[in-house]
């Protein structure tokens, strides 16, 4: 799994640089009411809202702002025409990328999101197109020395799907949807902190990169995405070779 390893470097520093413009915090909120709205406001009976308090907390939003959000999907008293669409295209030399989005305009969203492909080297594609490469998981990240025997021990009850080696050395835990919180409580229950976990889309395989400039194409597009109001996450199977990672860093 060396691709999501490093395409979550990439995701974390993005993140980070977007929590600093405080932008990310629109996004959280939209998915925390929506997720509210349709699963209902108690996170105990509803995963994907226990999955957006985590990242929301996670991003270090103010509680008091979470459970507003919360509230307000909960009462379905907000932006009653949001509707959740995602998109597949291809990125530069055929990269496949996902784009989820919640939008009051589909024109709008899509004509954007199909701009951004243009400009950068892509295009947007049918739907399943690339959708059958990537899956919804939940992934927890587990900080070194915590060994495979100690992770199985505690999360055993709570059911992962699977424990994966990254080529740092570290596991990484991989669960449903409807299992990364129960997960997530018996690794804190044991001890251990999860150094991040997120629920998203996942390739099954990953496209490498080893071409500075093909990188920052792809990083461009993802960027390019990432800032439309519209855009929640996006996802792509790209593999960026150590040297790429340094280039991309600088």
């Amino acid at each position: 799994m060396a691709g999501h390893s490093k395409w979550s470097n990439i995701k974390h520093r993005k993140a980070a640089q977007d929590a600093r413009r405080g932008k990310i915090f629109n996004k959280l909120i939209r998915e925390l009411t929506v997720a509210a709205r349709q699963g209902g406001g108690d996170p105990e009976d509803n995963p994907r809202l226990r999955a957006a308090m985590d990242k929301a907390l996670g991003n270090n939003m103010p509680k008091d702002t979470v459970q507003r959000a919360v509230d307000r999907g909960a009462g379905n008293t907000d932006g009653d025409a949001m509707e959740e669409v995602v998109y597949e295209g291809y990125g530069p030399e055929g990269v496949a990328v996902m784009v989820e989005a919640m939008t009051d305009n589909r024109n709008r969203t899509v004509s954007e999101v199909r701009h951004a492909f243009g400009k950068h080297g892509g295009n947007l594609g049918t739907s399943g197109s690339v959708a059958f490469m990537f899956h919804k998981q939940g992934r927890l990240t587990l900080p070194p020395g915590v060994d495979e025997e100690t992770a199985m021990e505690a999360t055993l009850s709570a059911e992962p799907e699977d424990i994966e080696t990254l080529e740092d050395g570290r596991l990484e835990i991989v669960t449903t949807p409807d299992t990364f919180g129960a997960v997530k409580d018996a690794l804190l229950e044991a001890g251990i902190t999860p150094e991040a976990s997120d629920v998203g889309l996942y390739p099954d395989t990953y496209t490498r990169i080893d071409d500075v400039e093909l990188g920052r194409r792809i990083v461009g597009l993802v960027d390019r995405l990432e800032d439309l109001d519209d855009v929640q996450n996006v996802y792509t199977n790209a593999d960026f070779s150590d040297d790429i990672l340094e280039a991309l860093h600088d």
